[in-house]
C-alpha cells in the first residue's frame, strides 16, 4: 500500500509505492536494480529539506537515513569517505573529534550530505565555492545496480556530472570530501541600513571570509553578518543563552510575527519595521560547524537565484522596490550570501563568482506573485534557480543559463538511458532523457 511522505516545510507530498531504507551499498544497489527492471521510477531522499517535489515519487523512495557512517577519514590529507546519508550537523561532530571540518557550509545543517551536494547547496564567502566543490570521490548506483567508482582522475566528464546532478544520474551511496583541519569562527552580527550595506558591498565582500546579510521589507534596517576564520579558542555557548538567542529571539519572535502577519497581512510592514528595530550586534567564537549554522523551526517556503556577483546590489534593490510598489506581505528577511564560480555542469555557480538572493515566505501566505516578480528581476541577470528551491523555470530555458547543458545530458543518457531516476520535477527541469 502507497505510504504519504512530505517535506521538511510540509508542502510537497507524495504517494511512494513503496519506500526502502537500506543499511549498505549492497542493499541499495539491490533494491535500484529491482525497481528499475520493475519499471518504476526511483527518486532518494535525505532529510527533506527541499522546497520543490525534487524527491517526490509514485515509485520507489529510497531514505538514506540507515547510510550515515563515516567510513574512512586521512587525517593527514583531509579526506574523508561517509555514507551518503549522514546528515551535516552530524558530520561536523564527527569531522571535528578528527580534527577536521568542512571548508564552508551553509546555514541549515539538517541535510544530508548527498541531496546537498546533488542541489548545490552552498554557504557564504566570496573565496568558498559550493559543498559539491568539496567533492573529491563518490560512488554511485545505476539503474542496473552497477557501482561506479568516480573522481576527476578516473572519469571527469561523469564526475562534473555527478557532483551536482539533482537526483537523475544515480544514488550515491558514498561520497568522498576534501576536508581541512578543524578551525575557529568569529562571528559578529551588526544592525546597519540597506543603504550602507549595498555601498560597502564589496568591501565586506573582500574583507571578510564571509559575509551575508539579512535586508527587512518596507525598514531600512539589515542584519550584517561578518565572519572570520582564525586560531582562538573556541568560547561555546550555554544551552540556556543559545536557547535563548535561537529558540526564542530568532524563532518563537518570528513565528508569532509571521502568524500576526497571515492573519493581518496589511500589518506586515510595521511588523516589518517592528521586527527590524530588534536587531542586536552580538558576536560568537566557536568551532565553525558549531557557528555556520542556526537552528530554524520557523516553517517557511523559499526561492533563491544565483546571478552574477556584479548584479547583486541593483537586484537586491529592485527586489525590495517591488515589494513596496505591488505592497506584497513579505514577512521575512532577504537573505544575500556570496559564493566563488566552480566547473560542475549544473552548479549554480558554474563558471562565475556568484551572489545568492534568497526570498522567503512564511508558511501559508500567498507567495508566488512575489516569487514570479523576484524571478522576473533574476531573469533579466542570466539567474539560475536553486534546483532544492521553488521556482517556475523548465528545461527549455534552463538550458540556456548552463554552458555545458548538453555535456550533462550526454552523460544522463549514458548512465541511465531508461529514465529510472526521474519523476515530475526532473522532467519539467531537465527534460526527458535524450535517445543515445
Amino acid at each position: 500500500m502507497p505510504q504519504l511522505w512530505t517535506n521538511w516545510a510540509g508542502d510537497q507530498q507524495c504517494a511512494p509505492e513503496r519506500i526502502a531504507r537500506p543499511g549498505s551499498e549492497s542493499e541499495l544497489a539491490a533494491e535500484v536494480s529491482a525497481a528499475a527492471e520493475a519499471g518504476q521510477e526511483v527518486r532518494a531522499v535525505g532529510s527533506g529539506h527541499s522546497f520543490t517535489d525534487t524527491a517526490c515519487t509514485d515509485g520507489l523512495m529510497v531514505d538514506l537515513s540507515r547510510m550515515g557512517r563515516v567510513l574512512e577519514a586521512d587525517t593527514d590529507s583531509g579526506r574523508v569517505s561517509v555514507e551518503a546519508g549522514i546528515k551535516l550537523h552530524a558530520l561536523g561532530a564527527e569531522l571535528a573529534a578528527r580534527g577536521l571540518a568542512l571548508e564552508n557550509q551553509g546555514d541549515i545543517d539538517r541535510q544530508a550530505i548527498a541531496g546537498a551536494t546533488a542541489t548545490a547547496t552552498h554557504g557564504t564567502g566570496a573565496r568558498f565555492a559550493n559543498l559539491s566543490a568539496q567533492l573529491v570521490g563518490m560512488r554511485l548506483v545505476t539503474a542496473t545496480g552497477e557501482v561506479l567508482d568516480l573522481s576527476a582522475d578516473s572519469d571527469p566528464e561523469t564526475f562534473l556530472a555527478a557532483r551536482v546532478s539533482v537526483g537523475a544520474l544515480g544514488i550515491a551511496s558514498v561520497l568522498t570530501l576534501q576536508c581541512v583541519p578543524l578551525f575557529t569562527i568569529h562571528r559578529r552580527d551588526e544592525p546597519g541600513t540597506l543603504d550602507e550595506a549595498l555601498d560597502l558591498l564589496d568591501e565586506h565582500v573582500d574583507g571578510n571570509d564571509h559575509y551575508e546579510f539579512y535586508a527587512f521589507p518596507y525598514s531600512k534596517t539589515v542584519m550584517n553578518r561578518f565572519s572570520e576564520r582564525c586560531d582562538r579558542e573556541p568560547v561555546p555557548v550555554s544551552e540556556r543563552t543559545l536557547f535563548v538567542r535561537e529558540a526564542l529571539i530568532e524563532n518563537r519572535i518570528v513565528d508569532f510575527f509571521g502568524r500576526v502577519g497571515r492573519a493581518v497581512p496589511r500589518a506586515v510592514p510595521t511588523l516589518n519595521r517592528t521586527l527590524g528595530r530588534l536587531v542586536s550586534a552580538d558576536e560568537r567564537t566557536d568551532h565553525a560547524y558549531k557557528v555556520y549554522a542556526s537552528r530554524r523551526e520557523v516553517k517557511f517556503t523559499e526561492m533563491e537565484y544565483a546571478i552574477p556577483r556584479q548584479d547583486g546590489r541593483e537586484a537586491v534593490r529592485r527586489v525590495m522596490e517591488m515589494i513596496e510598489r505591488r505592497r506584497l506581505p513579505v514577512a521575512f528577511p532577504i537573505e544575500v550570501r556570496f559564493a566563488a564560480g566552480d566547473d560542475a555542469f549544473l552548479s549554480t555557480a558554474h563558471g562565475r563568482d556568484t551572489c545568492y538572493i534568497a526570498v522567503h515566505q512564511y508558511r501559508g501566505m500567498p507567495f508566488e506573485s512575489y516569487f514570479r516578480g523576484v524571478e522576473e528581476i533574476m531573469s533579466s541577470y542570466g539567474g539560475r534557480p536553486h534546483w532544492g528551491k521553488r521556482h517556475y523555470r523548465a528545461a527549455a530555458l534552463l538550458r540556456e543559463r548552463y554552458p555545458d547543458w548538453d555535456r550533462f545530458q550526454a552523460v544522463r543518457s549514458r548512465l541511465d538511458p531508461g529514465a529510472a531516476f526521474t519523476n515530475d520535477y526532473v522532467r519539467r527541469t531537465l527534460g526527458p532523457v535524450a535517445a543515445q
